[in-house]
């Protein structure tokens, strides 16, 4: 590894330290960008009784009733991550409002007709362009300046309506955070964002018995402003004489960044020749996560919610997996304070339950001694139950056992960039995966004192990636630090459980929200 001082000039190391990282960190993750990250080893996927739990109406009704017990005692809490743009959602209709040409309905369709995907979206949003929650709105900005959106509409004239939809001139949709887009609508003139559907879930089944609910959003900084006044704005419209929410937000801390370099791995500079640092990805979420004051924490992605009307199956779940996880953690902690106080009657019990429930099985030729050290290790750490949907075509990672270095397998969650495609072994294990990750998570983060565990210690180090970006029209390597949900959660213990399609919804395009889950 090259001394720092023979890369980095004084100006470098002041930015470098700025951003609360150190020299000797920006040299390892340069160092990382040379070495590469291996591939995952799947060992095949998980599926119904193998790794995949699929819970008994009995036992569920048991869960859930855990869950609220829990809950009411104010051990649980709501973590979203929302920091996620929605220009990914606009993508297509951003590239038709940049031609300069008009748009208009009779070209639309003439090149719909002769196959064209990307005009037959089009078509598809501007027709049903009265059934999304932002219409009203859309409607109104445009009225302000003397245009009638639907005259527009019936008259085929694409060109303004899309302009005052993406840009500054009306809504500016493209420009915010996904978690401020008008979701769903209820009546003619209401209509709520992603951040008013978690406030309303999290109401439901994180509130305790002194009714607060308690929800932690992580935003992008840029965004933050709007965010809060938003939340702030709407709070009332879900807080009653018998429930509260406590809202908090948190940023991911620069320090979290990570270093660009070219295509030869050193450091990358923009045009005024400063190092470029770059989001680590949603791992680096691992830390706002970790400052947490939370034992019980439910996880969900900002974009994945539903209208009141369809939310049930989402409530139930919820808490049966919640109340799974705190059946499972009562369990772990009785046999952590009878193993640690030498109690050997319960020693083949212990051994019994993390076999059954993490796959954990003791080395023969072990001594005593070191079997309850292994036993106690393997079970004092961080717990997630995660639910799983059937694979229906959605992109993304899903749940499979995966060979470790000591020649173990463990539940992990995987995504495609983590294998190693070119194996025809592991493509044909991917591709035979039964079930996908909707990112819908119960989580336990102290241990059996009542002390928080510091996740930085269960993340797989070897489970980040490196993608290609481009800055100005110049390609670049980023570096992404492990997946909150895969490698920065790689050592947790953790359970998968069949969950149904009715309570996975997401919203990656503008289309999804023409799905019947999101109308009223």
């Amino acid at each position: 590894m090259k001394p720092a001082s023979s890369l980095f000039t004084e100006e470098d190391f002041k930015q470098i330290q700025d951003i609360g990282l150190t020299p000797d960190k920006v040299l390892a993750q340069i160092e990382a960008f040379k070495k590469g990250f291996p591939f995952l080893t799947l060992d095949r996927p998980c599926t119904v009784g193998d790794g995949i739990e699929v819970l008994a109406k009995e036992d569920m009704e048991r869960y859930v009733g855990a869950c609220e017990k829990a809950c009411l005692s104010g051990r649980a809490m709501k973590f979203v991550p929302a920091s996620g743009a929605a220009s990914r959602m606009f993508k297509l209709f951003l590239a038709f409002n940049r031609e300069s040409r008009e748009i208009r309905e009779q070209d639309a369709a003439a090149r719909a007709a002769q196959g064209d995907p990307d005009y037959r979206s089009l078509l598809r949003f501007m027709r049903g362009i009265k059934n999304f929650a932002f219409y009203e709105h859309l409607k109104a900005v445009m009225a302000r300046d003397g245009l009638d959106a639907e005259e527009q509409i019936a008259a085929g004239e694409f060109t303004a309506v899309l302009d005052y939809l993406l840009t500054p001139r009306g809504l500016d949709l493209a420009d915010l955070p996904k978690g401020l887009i008008p979701f769903h609508r209820y009546g003619d003139h209401h209509s709520r964002t992603p951040f008013e559907e978690h406030l309303v879930e999290a109401a439901e089944y994180v509130r305790d018995g002194r009714g607060r609910a308690r929800v932690h959003f992580t935003v992008s900084p840029e965004h933050e402003a709007d965010v809060r006044e938003h939340v702030r704005r709407v709070k009332p419209l879900y807080q009653g004489p018998s429930k509260s929410l406590e809202i908090e937000f948190s940023v991911q801390h620069p320090s979290t960044d990570t270093i660009a370099v070219d295509m030869e791995n050193r450091p990358f500079r923009d045009e005024r020749g400063r190092l470029v640092f770059r989001p680590g990805g949603h791992g680096a979420l691992l830390e706002n996560l970790n400052r947490l004051d939370g034992e019980i924490v439910f996880i969900k992605n900002i974009d994945n919610v539903l209208p009141d009307s369809r939310k049930h199956d989402t409530y139930w779940y919820k808490r049966a997996l919640g109340g799974l996880l705190v059946w499972l953690q009562g369990q772990i902690f009785s046999h952590l304070k009878k193993l640690l106080i030498g109690d050997g009657e319960d020693w083949l019990q212990a051994v019994a339950f993390a076999r059954e429930h993490f796959a954990f099985f003791v080395p023969e030729g072990v001594p005593p001694k070191k079997r309850i050290e292994l036993l106690v290790s393997k079970l004092n750490r961080p717990l997630r139950v995660c639910g799983m949907v059937k694979n229906e075509g959605e992109p993304g990672g899903g749940p499979f056992w995966v060979r470790n270095k000591d020649g173990t397998v463990s539940r992990q969650i995987v995504e495609s960039s983590q294998v190693d495609m070119t194996s025809p072994e592991q493509r044909k294990i991917w591709g035979s995966s039964t079930h996908f990750n909707p990112v819908d998570l119960v989580c336990s983060l102290r241990d059996h004192e009542g002390k928080p565990f510091d996740l930085r210690n269960f993340i797989d180090p070897d489970t980040a990636f490196i993608s290609r970006k481009s800055v100005g029209g110049k390609d670049l390597r980023a570096l992404e630090v492990p997946g909150l949900w895969n490698g920065a959660m790689a050592h947790w213990n953790t359970i998968f459980v069949e969950v149904p399609l009715s309570t996975f919804s997401p919203v990656k395009t503008l289309l999804d929200l023409l799905r019947k889950e999101h109308q009223p």
